[in-house]
């Protein structure tokens, strides 16, 4: 995991909220997760508070900040909109959010209470927000690109895999990579949508979460969770409840769940979490 590039005590946070928000001064703060990529505090019993640890960050948070307001209302699941906004100050540099606290725990260590309604739950959540995205929504060099796109990481990987799994994979991605490309305009797109981005509260998905990643392209990308949760039977009431998904796309979903996979397990020697995630989804590729 990437170091901070600025320190972000308890202290400071507060300093923002009295300075820009003193209304939600008064509450309690206190660290949830140093992430990848944000600080997250509890703010009260009610809100979070994100606030970027690197400067490539604070860009994925502009994103929130731009685009939420505008998806939110049309989306069958909770997400993190923001409700307030923290500006740069002289000891902070980046902009930050306030955003309610979206009850629930990450799926990737939850069961679901009934895994097919889980999985109609999210293909209908990916039916909803992927609508054609205009033409200054946020660009991603690697997520929702044209799936060859993702070979150099994809064949750079391989070599971390025993040679019976190694061998698997290469013939699985070049057929992925042999179907034909999406040709539809760019949608909307998570473009991060993994277990750790899912929240379930008793049994049910109950949101989705961090939307720093946020870009137009292919849908396959965003699809490629179903091989990240489900089993091929629930995989198919995912597919039946996004209603749009062609052999082309569903087969690119796979090649995408592939590359998510080896990149979730090259980088994840300090995260057993995301290592976890990596090997569930291989294995479910690798067995179709």
């Amino acid at each position: 995991m990437p170091a901070a590039e600025v320190p972000i005590p308890v202290g400071l946070v507060r300093r923002l909220l009295e300075e820009q928000h003193p209304d939600l001064a008064a509450l309690p703060v206190s660290v949830l997760t140093n992430g990848w990529d944000n600080l997250v505090c509890r703010l009260g019993a009610e809100l979070l508070v994100r606030l970027p640890r690197r400067a490539l960050a604070a860009e994925l948070v502009a994103h929130e900040q731009r685009w939420l307001p505008e998806l939110a209302g049309r989306l069958p699941l909770p997400v993190p909109l923001p409700v307030r906004i923290g500006r740069p100050t002289a000891q902070y540099p980046w902009s930050w959010s306030v955003v309610p606290f979206l009850r629930g725990r990450i799926a990737a260590g939850e069961e679901f209470e009934d895994p097919r309604a889980a999985a109609a739950a999210l293909g209908s959540f990916l039916s909803a927000l992927h609508t054609p995205a205009p033409p200054d929504a946020p660009a991603n060099p690697y997520r929702g690109i044209p799936l060859a796109g993702r070979t150099e990481g994809v064949l750079t990987a391989l070599p971390h895999l025993g040679p019976a799994d190694r061998a698997a994979a290469l013939r699985a991605w070049e057929a992925v990579t042999a179907v034909p490309a999406w040709g539809g305009p760019p949608l909307w797109l998570h473009g991060d949508l993994h277990p750790a981005n899912i929240l379930v509260d008793r049994g049910r998905i109950s949101a989705v979460i961090d939307f720093g990643d946020l870009t137009a392209g292919d849908p396959a990308a965003d699809l490629s969770v179903a091989w990240m949760l489900f089993t091929a039977e629930r995989r198919s009431a995912l597919r039946l409840a996004y209603g749009r998904a062609d052999e082309a796309t569903w087969e690119r979903a796979r090649g995408w769940a592939l590359a998510l996979s080896l990149a979730f397990l090259t980088h994840s020697a300090d995260n057993p979490l995301m290592h976890g995630i990596g090997e569930r989804t291989l294995r479910a590729v690798l067995a179709r």
